[in-house]
């Protein structure tokens, strides 16, 4: 069932599956990608966590104000949606935008959070210029050609050829993005940096890097493993999207780590 959420200027769509007495399970997606990609992830996540799905503000159903938007907005988006099902604390795993806004999370509203997966994230994701020519890429040739660019990042060459279906489908949700929402994320991404921070963090975590990541490269959740106390890595064979392209095995790594929290 579809839930919405009023978060400073937006409107946060979310759904909620699993068992409501379970611990609750909050999921953050990438930029330009939407709930849905976590849907390899859903049969086994809602067998053991309550899982709370949502659009980051800007992409799929949730609303998208003109930016810029600030990685506080979004964290702040996320602890709007806890308070609105009324959960004091939840796991969190997110990835690429996602697992940088799990981090926020991690350091400003530690005692929500009992756990974080960060995966294929940094704690600084690209450069400025990076995130300057690519909201100039939107604004001179549209979502279509985010779109080409993503799926080469997203996915292996073999993924590709492999199960092109799937690239489609994925091609086709960055293809809906509104541009709006897309820019609007762009520009938290290019002006959040929390590397000086994130020694501070205390919840247990898990991060999740991937062989073949050229838009997160695995030196980033390096840099975060070396400043996190006890924080685990685990490195899977994929591009950008590991829980798509690794789907078994991202699932049961995430599965693995938070049983034992």
């Amino acid at each position: 069932m579809e839930h919405s959420v009023r978060s400073i200027d937006a409107t946060i769509s979310y759904e909620i599956d699993g068992d409501p007495q379970a611990p609750a399970l909050l999921l953050i997606n990438s930029i330009g990608s939407t709930r849905n990609m976590w849907a390899r992830q859903m049969p086994a996540f809602t067998t053991r966590y309550r899982v709370i799905r949502y659009d980051a503000r800007g992409h799929g159903q949730s609303s998208a104000p003109r930016g810029p938007y600030t990685l506080d907005q979004l964290g702040q988006d996320a602890l709007a949606i806890l308070d609105d099902i009324g959960a004091p604390a939840a796991h969190v795993c997110g990835l690429s935008l996602g697992g940088i806004t799990a981090l926020w999370l991690g350091l400003n509203a530690a005692p929500r959070v009992r756990g974080l997966v960060l995966a294929n994230t940094a704690a600084r994701i690209g450069a400025v210029e990076m995130w300057t020519e690519r909201i100039a890429l939107v604004h001179q040739k549209g979502m279509s050609a985010v779109a080409d660019l993503a799926m080469e990042r997203w996915f292996t060459a073999a993924f590709r050829e492999r199960d092109p279906e799937t690239v489609h489908a994925f091609r086709t949700m960055v293809q809906n993005c509104p541009p709006d929402g897309y820019l609007g994320c762009c520009a938290a991404l290019r002006d959040a940096d929390l590397r000086d921070s994130i020694s501070s963090i205390t919840a247990p975590t898990l991060l999740i890097a991937s062989s073949a990541d050229t838009a997160t490269p695995p030196e980033g959740l390096e840099f975060i493993r070396a400043r996190v106390n006890g924080a685990r890595l685990v490195t899977l064979n994929s591009a950008h999207l590991s829980n798509v392209e690794c789907a078994e095995e991202f699932t049961d790594a995430v599965l693995g780590f938070l049983k034992e929290l």
